[in-house]
């Protein structure tokens, strides 16, 4: 089933309005209470650095800032902070052809990913992210950038917070070495996703770029497990994107995935070939 792109811009402008009205919110409290960024972020837990993305609008709120601000502001200011807090729209950010899959994401128990056009979202850190969007055409505004940036940080907390959800990754080996934004981020690219690789519910391998067979020909593809036992398959193409829930089709992309999890290297060796990658002895 194919969705068409449509337009993400209203979703942007809401995401944006409300991300500006919770910073707007924390900075009056935070002001209030006579305390500086410099002096309230070690109190809250936090880096400075996030503190004024935040209230700026830049940066989803972590969802326990209310009760780490509590002690320090009191409990108006954390009532206060939840009240901005619902403003927000989570989806918002994303692109309207790509939410149905997000709202997916949100439930399953079990997403596979094969990717050879870039390292998937759920996998990249902020230096990646931006490059990505800074070629992106059209080009993006500033406050576009900052949204769709925060709405993909915001989504990759999947990957910590539903601890029993197994993820699986699969991602070429040529989609690293392309160096996109450079050495240095390629290098925080490759430290990101050995810290993801850690995580008990991730598994990451890596496609050598050599390789006899290969069942990915096709291109791209996701798949995800739903609460009722039931997979659902996914894939992109310029700005549309197509869900496949026909038992025939899901069970094709399962066969391909599997097969590519023999013919890609083993954990031990894709976090091998990572290191080497970034230049480890």
């Amino acid at each position: 089933m194919a969705f068409d792109s449509g337009g993400d811009k209203g979703s942007a402008e809401e995401l944006s309005e409300g991300l500006q009205v919770y910073g707007a919110v924390l900075q009056a409290l935070r002001q209030g209470a006579g305390l500086t960024q410099e002096s309230f972020a070690p109190k809250v837990r936090y880096s400075v650095h996030y503190i004024s993305k935040i209230e700026q609008g830049r940066r989803f709120p972590p969802r326990d800032l209310p009760e780490r601000v509590e002690p320090i502001l009191g409990s108006a200011a954390a009532g206060a902070l939840k009240a901005a807090a619902k403003k927000l729209n989570r989806k918002a950010g994303l692109a309207s052809w790509f939410q149905r899959w997000a709202d997916i994401e949100e439930e399953a128990l079990t997403l596979y990913a094969y990717e050879c056009r870039l390292v998937p979202g759920l996998l990249q850190p902020e230096s990646y992210m931006r490059v990505v969007h800074d070629n992106y055409l059209p080009p993006l505004t500033d406050e576009q950038l900052e949204v769709r940036l925060a709405a993909r940080l915001e989504r990759q907390r999947l990957l910590t917070e539903r601890g029993n959800t197994a993820f699986g990754f699969i991602i070429e080996q040529h989609v690293i070495e392309r160096g996109l934004g450079g050495s240095d981020v390629t290098r925080c690219l490759i430290d990101h996703l050995l810290s993801c690789a850690e995580l008990r519910n991730v598994e990451l391998l890596i496609m050598p770029t050599r390789r006899l067979g290969h069942a990915g020909l096709d291109g791209p593809l996701y798949l995800a497990e739903t609460p009722g036992r039931e997979w659902i398959g996914y894939a992109e193409s310029h700005d549309t994107s197509f869900l496949f829930s026909e038992r025939n089709q899901v069970g094709t992309l399962l066969q391909r995935y599997g097969r590519m999890r023999g013919q890609a290297l083993d954990s031990e060796s894709s976090m091998s070939l990572l290191k080497h990658m970034r230049g480890a002895p």
